[in-house]
Formats: C-alpha cells, structure tokens, sequence
C-alpha cells in the first residue's frame, strides 16, 4: 500500500509520504523520560505513548486496534426517531431541518412548545476528501420526517399555518429541468450535493485567498474549503462536462425551499455566509414588508470573475442568485401542489426563506433568556449582544450579534441580517466535535464491549463513559473530575482549524498516550478531547472579545448540548454560565420560527424569537478556584501544540525542498 500510495501522490520518495506524521515511540516509558504524543488527522494518523524498543511489536500491535483502520462506520439508515406528544392546535408551525445523516421536522404551537417530532435517514458518500449526497434522497427523507411528525402529533393539514427549511451548508448542482447533475468523480448523477465537510477544494480555496479581494474581508480574511466558492471552481476545473450541464447552484436549504416552492430567490444567510454575498448592500432597503423580492444587487462581480467563475455572474447572476430575501419571507405562493402532495401538506402553505441549520439554531435559543436574569438592567438590543449561541453537532458554530460590524481575523463574518435582522453576524466554528468524539471512541479497541455495555442498559455509551468518569474521580480520591486528565492533552484540529487560526491543514495532536488500551483508558481519552474541544471555543470566544464582541453568556443547542460533562466542562473552561434551551430541538424551532412569519402570525424574526424561544437549565462555571488554575494551565499547553505544529511543519517542508 505505502508504495503504490507513493506511486499516487508522486512523493519524491516513500519517507516523504509522513512529512505530517510525527511519532515518539515512548509508550512504555524512556528509561527515565516519560511521555508521548501524536498528531492525527481524520485520514492521517500519529501516535505516541511511552515504550522502550524491547516493546517495537506490543507497540505496534497495540496501536492497530487502538487507532487503526476504522471500524465501519455506524449505518445511516436507521429506523426512523420520533417522539410522540397528542393534541393538535388550530395554528402550529413546522421546522425541518436536514443535517449532515438524517432530515428531520417537528411541529410547534404558538408558545413554541414542541407537538412532535420525526427523522428519516438520508444517504452519505464517502471518498477521501469528497464527500457527497443526493437532493433526490433528501427530500424523499424530509417528505418522510414530516408525515411522521404530523401524525405523531396528531396535526391536520390545514392545522400548519406555515413551514421552515434549515439544512447544512451544503452546495447543490441541478439542471434546467431541476434534475441533478453529478458533481462526483463517479459520474454518478444521484451524486448532486458536495457535503458542507468536504475539502477537495483546499487548493482553490487558497488560490482564492491570494486574490486578496475586498471581499474577503467578511468571512475572516478568507474563504474556507467548506465555503461555495472553492467547491464552485473545483468543479469548473475537475468536471467540466458537469459544469456545462448547470442551470442552478444553490445552498441546500435554498433548493429545499425551490423544491418546496418553485421560487428560487436566495436567502440572505445562505448567500452572505457561504457565497461572498455583501448584504449590507441593502441596509438601506430594510423594510421587511417590501424586501420580499429584492433584486441582487450584493454580488461582487470582479471578485467571480478574478477567480476564474466570471460565468457565474452572466444574466445577472442567475445560476447564482439573481434575487434574495431576509429569512423568513415568504416564497412565491406557498406550497407547489406537487410538493404539497408529495409533504402530505395543503397547497400554498406558507414557507419561510430558508436559514443554515446552526443559524437556524441561533434563531431557536438566542432569546431563551431566564426572566430577571442576564443582563437584565441592559437594553434589549444591547443584551443580546453578550451571548453567543453554540450550535454542537457533527461540528460546532460559534453564533454571536453586534449592533456595529466588527472584523476578527480568522472568523467568519461581519454579515449583516444573515441571521437576526439587522444585527451583524460573527460566525467562529469548529469543523469537528461530535464527528470528533465519536472517531475517537469507536476506533478505540474498549469500544466494542462498552457499546454492548450501554445498549444492555439502554443507554448511550457517552452516557456510560460518563458514569465511569464520576466513579474514576470517586475511586482516585480526584480534587474534581477534570484532574483525570491532567497527562492528556488534545489539539481536536482532525479536521482541520475553522476558527480562529483558519488553517484547514492543521492536523490533530494527542499528547499522553501509553499502552493502555482499557475501557479507563477510553474514558480518559473522551473526557480530553471534550476538554480540547472547549479550549477551542474559550480560544474563539477570547478572540472575539479581544476584537470587539462583549461576550459573557453561553446559550448551547443540538446533540452535544445534552451532553452534561460536555456541558460542564465547556463552562468551567470558558468560564461563562451556559444557557440550555427548554425545547430539545432549537434547529428546528428555528427552521419553525420561520414559517411562523412567513404565514404572517407575527410581524418578525426577532418578534417570533422573544415568542417561541424558552429557558431550560443553566449551567454554571465552578466556583472552585482549583478547577480555574487547572484549566489555565491546560489551556496553555493547548495553545502550545498548535504553534509546535507550525514550526514542525515549517522544518519538513525545508527539509523537503
């Protein structure tokens, strides 16, 4: 394989194919040194531990298990989730929001309470670094997930007073007749959508980057592989057959609303976040009665046409974009009676501009404010200003709004109303935390007995790893639960480093690790990377205040967030209170939200958000000084890693020159 893989790459010689791959072998101690570490990226993989070399084979074998090829990935097509709430309203609105493995809806009534809620499978290709889905299995998925939600919460058709769309950042590739076009080496043309994680366009993106364009300035000082525009000029450059054959890019949640409606205006969100879309070019517009089919007046055509895609800007930007809309307008005359049929739904059923799902997500928490607390003696429009919302799913997005536009290097944004309106974005993100933990945890050799484990208790095996952690802290007579860690150390860059850094060539570092392959030891590990994954964010939220933002209040939704040591430890490391949401599905309270102004039950986004977003619990940081020193110096040695990993990188790439 290191041949032929040699052969690929056209390494100048076999050696070189490791040039980002560094291993100390100590995984059993060095005589008297101790220690270890590894770096690691999702694909590439460095390890270290302590040994001496009368144990080169235990090291060897006990690392195949450990971190070696990874196990098959667990089944998207799951049987679908629901859960089950009776009584219907004579005005509910529903949400749906497809993510990265399944779309899902849910129905809410006026007080934003949740009815029911469903989700479907959806199909996932996996090559290297492309990464790609089909618009034809979604939306068959979410025709599914809402008949289900429906049915489960007991809602009539005509009970739907309107209808959200939220998805990921995905980019969708259709014809003039709205069939896909394969946008997959395959040739495959069920293979229309290139996934949101998908980073075969490094190259471009850096490309872009050096164009240096006024443009760049709002998404951090460039573009992400993870962006539209470097997906776009891969396919230019890689697939031209396919790139003739396109009468539409779209976002997914645009083409789910186009699918839905037959109307494709853009949203905001979608186009400012992901396409270089300036939408303070219609500040002066703001009127959210009249925006409805704003002609597209923020595309930078220089900048398309600098980068080599002056085509997508021809007649006026059609196959991009010629108009757009604030989230939550309503799209041409509701619901087509196709899609009605197809949704189980009525004809000219109201739905909403679509948003990003971790925008949707910010919709659906960043009002769920406890009465009499938080900044209570603030204005309004000023409070908000000191929460961030973090979206945690497969990744996590870093949601925060200011009043004025505010520059930080490295993070996404200043957009304007592409989420709140009127309110600048600043997007921060991490490009792997949920997807994260379970690479680590299924790959590690324990992970097969404690799966079987959990599921004869019912239960999670992170709800089990939990467990353990509470009863190693208790057994080791711990100060408080995060001293477990205290020779592990993890740099969760595996995918890359969205913010703040913006290095998507940065790799993953484990410092710490020995030849133990217990079921202990998998917990340890999982409780590191959790505590990587929260410097990572006390990192963005540092960053951000260091250039502007006043944050001080966390407000945390999706899968991660019913985690409670996730939780906990995000709170002590960041040293904010965390606000959890009273609904268990923000996103699509979010994706809701917007239906319910596109069906005219209240006047705005910001309106339907003070209605329909509740408190849960708040979780705050510990109040024992011990635990604050502890992270302190954890965190220090996390930032280390990053900058021993550029000067590592920097003396390879001299030795390789």
């Amino acid at each position: 394989m290191l041949l032929s893989m040699s052969h690929e790459k056209n390494s100048p010689f076999l050696s070189a194919l490791t040039q980002d791959i560094h291993v100390l072998p100590d995984f059993y101690g060095n005589r008297r040194d101790r220690c270890i570490w590894i770096r690691s990226s999702r694909s590439n993989h460095t390890r270290c531990g302590r040994v001496d070399h009368a144990h080169v084979g235990p090291l060897v074998s006990e690392l195949r298990p450990l971190f070696g090829p990874a196990q098959p990935p667990t089944p998207l097509h799951q049987p679908a989730a629901a859960t089950m709430f009776r009584g219907s309203s004579a005005s509910v609105f529903l949400g749906v929001d497809v993510g990265t493995g399944s779309a899902r809806a849910g129905i809410f009534d006026q007080k934003g309470k949740l009815l029911g809620s469903a989700s479907s499978p959806i199909q996932i290709w996996k090559e290297k670094d492309c990464i790609e889905q089909s618009s034809t299995d979604i939306w068959h998925a979410v025709c599914a997930a809402v008949k289900s939600a429906c049915s489960l919460a007991n809602v009539a058709p005509e009970d739907v007073a309107g209808l959200g769309f939220t998805a990921t950042c995905s980019l969708v590739a259709v014809d003039a007749d709205g069939s896909p076009v394969s946008v997959s080496w395959s040739g495959d043309t069920r293979r229309n959508i290139i996934v949101w994680m998908d980073h075969r366009a490094v190259n471009q993106a850096e490309r872009i980057n050096a164009s240096n364009s006024p443009v760049l300035q709002y998404c951090g000082g460039g573009v992400s592989p993870e962006m539209q525009a470097p997906k776009l000029l891969w396919v230019k450059e890689n697939l031209q057959e396919s790139w003739s054959m396109v009468c539409r890019w779209m976002d997914l949640s645009d083409w789910l609303a186009y699918r839905a409606t037959g109307d494709d205006t853009r949203s905001l969100c979608t186009t400012v976040c992901k396409w270089t879309y300036l939408g303070h070019a219609h500040m002066e517009q703001w009127k959210e009665s009249d925006s409805r089919d704003m002609e597209a007046c923020g595309w930078d055509n220089v900048f398309w046409e600098e980068i080599g895609l002056g085509d997508l800007v021809e007649g006026n930007c059609a196959k991009i974009g010629r108009s757009v809309a604030f989230p939550g307008h309503p799209l041409g005359s509701g619901l087509t009676a196709t899609a009605a049929k197809e949704l189980g739904l009525l004809p000219g059923t109201p739905v909403g501009t679509p948003l990003i799902d971790a925008h949707a997500g910010g919709v659906g928490v960043m009002e769920s404010i406890p009465d009499g607390e938080f900044k209570a003696d603030l204005p309004d429009e000023e409070a908000i200003c000191h929460r961030m919302v973090l979206v945690c799913g497969t990744s996590t997005c870093h949601m925060a709004v200011s009043k004025n536009k505010l520059f930080v290097p490295g993070v996404w944004g200043p957009f304007w109303s592409a989420m709140v309106p009127e309110f600048w974005l600043t997007e921060g993100g991490q490009s792997a935390t949920g997807a994260l933990l379970d690479y680590i945890t299924e790959n590690h050799v324990a992970a097969p007995l404690l799966s079987k484990r959990a599921s004869s208790q019912s239960i999670s095996i992170y709800e089990l790893l939990n467990k353990m952690l509470l009863s190693m802290s208790h057994e080791k007579n711990s100060p408080f639960l995060s001293a477990l860690t205290q020779d592990i150390h993890v740099l969760p860059d595996f995918h890359g480093n969205r913010s703040p850094m913006a290095d998507p060539k940065s790799k993953g570092v484990i410092y710490g690790l020995t030849l133990d392959t217990s079921e202990k030891h998998l917990a340890l590990l999982y409780l590191a990377t959790i505590q990587g994954i929260a410097y990572g964010t006390r990192h963005i939220v540092e960053h951000c205040n260091a250039h502007g933002h006043k944050i001080d209040t966390l407000l945390a939704c999706g899968g991660l967030a019913k985690n409670s040591i996730y939780i906990q430890e995000h709170a002590n490391i960041v040293g904010c209170p965390i606000i959890l949401p009273r609904e268990n599905e923000p996103v699509l309270l979010g994706a809701a939200v917007l239906g319910a102004v596109a069906g005219k039950k209240f006047p705005g986004v910001r309106d339907a958000m003070k209605a329909l977003n509740a408190a849960g619990k708040v979780v705050n940081p510990s109040s024992d000084p011990r635990v604050k020193k502890y992270h302190d110096a954890k965190y220090q040695i996390f930032r280390s890693l990053y900058e021993q990993q550029l000067s590592h990188r920097s003396t390879m790439a001299q030795a390789l020159q």
